[in-house]
């Protein structure tokens, strides 16, 4: 059997065939609307899925039909316009094309935008995660070793004390003692041993009935960093907050864009001792389509970073 197909897209009807005695006529008709130009135009195809992924981002798969000589130049371009309506502006990020039979072609068009009622559509809220563990540490960096944190939780004496009165922190006044050796050494709490009366270098925990302590060196602290990422359609808040890394923050915020990179739940205010305890310790920028995204990491400390060696970021 031959068909013949005269360009109309009118009909084209199969001969009449005996199945069984029963007698049937095939026909396939095609409804052919002249603005299709023989698809010379794309045409949008029904079934465009539209998703929000509840931070603002908006990302949108559209099919479309058009000849296979005029696909890769019509809507197969970064940055077009989404054809479909959504609260914000979505622009094309990817495509593809399958080259199917009659010369007509499948069109796969990714688009990406964001939300016009997140932040002025201008930046999606952060997406955080975060990570906690426990890293080694030498103990005279501990926060309760010379004197009591109890802002921190503990109670009782610090490890190793500045020494009975009138010993300050910064005036120690630890006790005089005779190492095996006939050597003048001096300590605190707990056998912390030190060169000199009012401190100095520390010589390690050298009393064996604090077994708690004698020689050890080292302590397990915490160790916490945040990782999150945005979308932004501005140039300007990559570029700004890859300048501010190495340095810290206090509320979250390090440029005056998206402000706070961290989420209302895990608090608003981060200082110790009037030190921030929050740093920018990475940014990493991609582009998709129009948009710019930004993945950065956050590093806390509970002892806050000195301003002399870091600073702020505001």
């Amino acid at each position: 059997m031959i068909l013949k197909f005269d360009g109309s897209f009118s009909q084209i009807c199969f001969p009449a065939c005996n199945v069984q005695g029963i007698y049937t006529l095939a026909v396939i008709a095609f409804y052919y609307d002249s603005k299709l130009n023989n698809l010379t135009a794309a045409v949008q195809q029904p079934g465009a899925k539209v998703s929000d992924d509840g931070y603002g981002l908006l990302t949108c798969t559209v099919v479309w039909k058009q000849a296979i000589a005029n696909a890769y130049s019509s809507v197969t371009n970064r940055g077009g316009n989404c054809p479909v309506s959504a609260t914000g502006t979505m622009k094309s990020h990817k495509w593809s094309v399958v080259e199917d039979a009659l010369g007509v072609a499948t069109i796969t068009v990714d688009y990406i935008g964001i939300d016009s009622g997140v932040n002025g559509g201008v930046y999606t809220n952060p997406q955080v995660g975060a990570s906690q563990g426990l890293t080694s540490e030498h103990l005279t960096t501990h926060p309760n070793f010379f004197t009591l944190a109890s802002s921190l939780g503990f109670s009782g004496a610090p490890i190793a004390g500045v020494g009975p009165s009138p010993g300050t922190i910064n005036s120690p006044n630890y006790t005089a003692t005779t190492d095996g050796e006939g050597r003048t050494e001096y300590t605190g709490n707990n056998g912390a041993t030190f060169e000199k009366k009012t401190g100095g270098k520390f010589l390690g925990f050298k009393l064996p009935s604090a077994n708690d302590f004698y020689g050890k060196t080292n302590y397990l602290t915490t160790q916490t960093s945040f990782s999150g990422h945005f979308y932004t359609t501005s140039s300007t808040i990559p570029k700004d907050l890859v300048a501010k890394v190495g340095r810290t923050s206090g509320n979250g915020s390090f440029i005056s864009g998206p402000g706070s990179l961290l989420p209302s739940y895990m608090g608003t205010g981060f200082t110790y001792d009037s030190k921030n305890q929050l740093l920018l310790s990475q940014v990493n920028v991609e582009d998709y389509g129009l948009l710019y995204k930004v993945n950065y990491e956050i590093r806390y400390n509970r002892n806050g970073y000195a301003k002399a060696v870091y600073a702020d970021a505001l």
